[in-house]
C-alpha cells in the first residue's frame, strides 16, 4: 500500500501526479512528495517501527515507494554515539555523534537516498541509471545499481578525491570524469537526463531521492528514546539534509510519535564553499553562488539546490551556522578520531569544527544535549589529512631497537 498522493510544488503548492518530473512547469519550483498523514497516522506506531529489521526501511510508510523495497534492503540504521570523550574536550554535558562512517554498503549517508531512488526508479521501469556527484553519491549509486542489475552513468568533477574514484571504479559503472566543479557537471546531468530519459537519482528522481535523507533524522529521535535533541549540526552542500532531518522531525511530530519539536537546527559548511552558512550569518534573503575552493569536495556545491530550504529551516529553528577553514578541518578529524575512534571525511571535520565554534561562542549552550551529524567514512578522504600525521617509528626486530628509537614514560620494564 502507497501512502503517496503525488508530488506538490514547493513554491506555488499546485500537484502533480507520480511521476519522474521534479520541476513546476508554471512557476519552475522544484517538486516535492505529498503523504497521506491522516492514513499513516493509522498506519504507524512506535512499536510497530521498533519490531522491524534495523534498516532505514523501518520508516516505510514515510518513504515515497509503492510496493516493497528492492534496493539497499540492509542501509542505515546506524549509531547514534555517546560523544564522552569529545564532550569532555569540547567542555558540555551531553554529546552524541549519529555515525554514518558505517552505513552499508559505502559508508555514507548517501546509500540512503539511493535505496529510495533506485527502488522508485525500479518501479517506474528504468533500466539505466545516474548521478551527478562530488564522490559519495557516485559510490552508492554505483554499488547499489550494480547489485540492482541496473546500467549505470555516473558524472563527477575531474579533480575527484582518488579515494572515491576508486570506490566507483570498483564497481565498474561508466565513470565520466567533468573538467569542472560540481555545478557544472549537475547541469551536464540535467541535459543527459533530458535525452536520454534515464533515471538520474538527483534531477529527474530528485524528489523521491531527498526523501530518503529523512532516514537520518527518523534514526536519531528513535534512538534518543523517542525525542530530538536541542541542538542539531549538520553538513551542508546542497542543504537538502539539513532540511530532510527537520521534515522528519515534524512528520514524527504531526504523527504523534514524538512530543514538540523544540530542536535547533546548525548548518555547517566550509569557508571556501559557504554559500547558505553566510546567508544565515548575514542575515540575507539570498545567497550568492560561489566557485568552491575547499577540501571538503563533498560539500563543494557553490549553487546549493536547497539553499533557501535551508536557510529557512534554520531561522524557523532558532539556529544558526558556522564555517571551517581547511586547516581547521583537518584538526577536527585528528579530534574525532583521537576522543571517539570515529575516523570522519573532511565533511565531518567541517562539522565538528562549526559545532566548537558555536559552543565557544554560546550559541549551543554547554548543558543542553547535542548531536553532531557525521556522513561518510574518513578511508575516502585520506588524501586530506596525509601529510599532517607523525609517521610510524622504523625499527630494527629486537628490543633494543625498540627501546631505543620508541619514545614513552616508561622505558625501564620491572620484572
Amino acid at each position: 500500500m502507497t501512502f503517496v498522493r503525488g508530488l506538490k510544488c514547493r513554491e506555488c503548492g499546485r500537484s502533480y501526479p507520480t511521476d519522474s518530473i521534479y520541476v513546476c512547469e508554471f512557476c519552475f519550483g522544484s517538486l516535492e512528495v505529498d503523504y497521506d498523514y491522516s492514513a499513516i497516522k493509522s498506519a504507524l506506531t512506535r512499536e510497530k517501527i521498533e519490531k522491524r529489521p534495523q534498516t532505514l526501511w523501518r520508516y516505510r510508510e514515510l518513504l515515497p515507494i509503492d510496493g516493497e523495497p528492492t534496493v539497499g534492503l540492509y542501509s542505515g540504521f546506524t549509531p547514534l554515539v555517546k560523544a564522552r570523550n569529545l564532550a569532555e574536550a569540547l567542555g558540555v554535558k551531553e554529546l552524541y555523534i549519529k555515525d554514518d562512517t558505517v552505513c552499508h554498503p559505502t559508508l555514507s549517508f548517501k546509500d540512503r537516498v539511493v535505496a529510495v531512488a533506485l527502488t522508485k526508479a525500479r518501479e517506474f521501469g528504468f533500466d539505466t541509471v545516474g548521478c551527478a556527484s562530488t564522490g559519495n553519491l557516485a559510490n552508492a549509486v554505483a554499488a547499489h545499481a550494480a547489485r540492482a542489475g541496473l546500467k549505470r552513468f555516473i558524472f563527477i568533477p575531474a579533480d575527484l578525491e582518488l579515494s572515491k574514484i576508486l570506490g566507483s571504479l570498483v564497481y565498474e559503472p561508466n565513470l565520466i570524469a567533468v573538467k569542472g566543479n560540481y555545478d557544472d557537471v549537475n547541469r551536464l546531468c540535467a541535459e543527459v537526463a533530458s535525452k536520454y530519459h534515464w533515471a538520474f537519482v538527483n534531477v529527474n528522481i530528485r524528489p523521491f531521492y531527498a526523501e530518503g535523507s529523512k532516514t537520518f533524522g527518523f534514526e536519531v529521535a528513535e534512538q534518543l528514546g523517542w525525542r530530538t535533541p536541542a541542538h542539531m549540526v549538520v553538513p551542508a552542500a546542497s542543504g537538502s539534509l539539513l532540511n530532510k532531518i527537520w521534515k522528519a522531525f515534524k512528520e514524527f511530530e504531526k504523527l504523534g510519535l514524538i512530543g514538540p519539536v523544540k530542536t535547533k537546527m546548525y548548518c555547517a559548511q566550509p569557508s571556501g564553499c559557504s554559500p547558505i552558512s553566510t546567508m544565515i550569518l548575514e542575515k540575507s534573503e539570498v545567497f550568492k553562488p560561489v566557485k568552491p575552493k575547499t577540501i571538503a569536495k563533498s560539500l563543494a556545491i557553490g549553487n546549493p539546490a536547497d539553499g533557501y530550504y535551508a536557510r529557512d529551516v534554520v531561522v524557523a529553528s532558532g539556529g544558526s551556522a558556522e564555517t571551517a577553514t581547511d586547516e581547521e578541518i583537518i584538526e577536527a578529524i585528528k579530534l574525532l578520531a583521537a576522543t571517539e575512534g570515529i575516523f570522519t571525511e573532511t565533511a565531518g571535520g567541517v562539522t565538528l569544527v562549526c559545532t566548537k565554534k558555536l559552543i565557544q561562542k554560546g550559541v549551543i549552550p554547554k548543558n543542553e544535549p547535542i548531536v553532531i551529524s557525521i556522513t561518510g567514512q574518513g578511508l575516502k578522504t585520506q588524501e586530506a589529512i596525509q601529510h599532517h600525521l607523525s609517521r610510524p617509528y622504523v625499527i630494527d626486530p629486537s628490543i633494543a631497537s625498540f627501546e631505543e628509537r620508541v619514545d614513552f614514560p616508561e622505558k625501564e620494564v620491572k620484572v
